[in-house]
């Protein structure tokens, strides 16, 4: 056993959470605008008001729901005891028909953390691909100088920013809910960033992962605390980007980047 590991600990006094899931958001309005825009060559996608409104589109409110029933019927085990979201009203939806279907207890309350908000995109925010490289050419130049990694347009965030703040979550995390069963409902950019703090990846590592596919909506990535990983204990991986709940409740399954498309490449 390596040193500094009390034999004695239990999930109770581990430093992290029991087990850990993190889940994308179902399909929103927004991934549908998106799709759109781009089979008509637009530049901008046809949203209006702020992202942080945006809903859950029909699918998306069947695929959590999906989840929910998934996870009642023993899918990951046993029920969260904690229920974290981000703001945004599509993330906060899908833990909402998530709880709804059996997936946690009723009075189990949705907690909201804006550290898991979606990642920032400044005066990119509604363009398509296409859009940025004609409105805001500079800022594409730019983006492909510096990567996705550290590109960060005016008024929004790099993936250095997001991990800043999620780094600050996953401390609160370890400090209130160690030894508990978490859930985390988010988006996709939260997701790829926290595998990266969580598995101490470097840029290559994740944005390689990143490059494999988009995550699913309502896919579970699952931890899961190992005393014998690293001095403490750490959280190991069992499962990433997981559309089971989908496939044994035939729910279609979908992966759109979220908003905009200039988040993917």
């Amino acid at each position: 056993m390596p040193s500094g590991i009390d034999p004695s600990m239990d999930n109770e006094h581990a430093p992290w959470p029991s087990q850990l899931w993190i889940v994308r958001h179902g399909q929103s309005a927004g991934n549908v605008a998106r799709d759109a825009a781009h089979e008509a060559a637009l530049d901008r996608i046809a949203l209006e008001g702020r992202d942080v409104d945006v809903p859950l589109s029909a699918l998306g409110k069947a695929q959590a729901r999906a989840l929910g029933r998934w996870v009642a019927h023993g899918g990951m085990g046993q029920l969260p005891d904690v229920i974290l979201s981000s703001p945004y009203r599509r993330a906060v939806e899908t833990a909402k028909l998530f709880r709804g279907e059996g997936g946690a207890a009723m009075e189990e309350p949705v907690c909201i953390d804006e550290r898991l908000r979606e990642k920032e995109f400044g005066i990119l925010d509604g363009l398509t691909t296409g859009g940025v490289a004609k409105l805001e050419p500079q800022q594409a130049a730019f983006r492909q100088t510096l990567g996705k990694f550290y590109h960060r347009p005016p008024g929004g965030e790099s993936w250095c920013d997001v991990i800043f703040r999620l780094r600050a979550l996953m401390d609160t995390v370890s400090l209130h809910n160690s030894g508990q069963r978490v859930i985390i409902f988010a988006h996709q950019v939260v997701v790829l960033c926290l595998r990266y703090i969580i598995e101490n990846m470097d840029e290559a590592q994740i944005l390689d992962i990143d490059q494999d596919g988009d995550v699913a909506n309502c896919s579970v990535t699952e931890y899961r605390f190992d005393p014998q990983a690293g001095r403490r204990g750490n959280l190991v991986l069992q499962r990433y980007n997981d559309v089971a709940p989908g496939d044994t409740q035939a729910v279609p399954m979908t992966d759109a980047p979220d908003l905009p498309a200039v988040a993917r490449g």
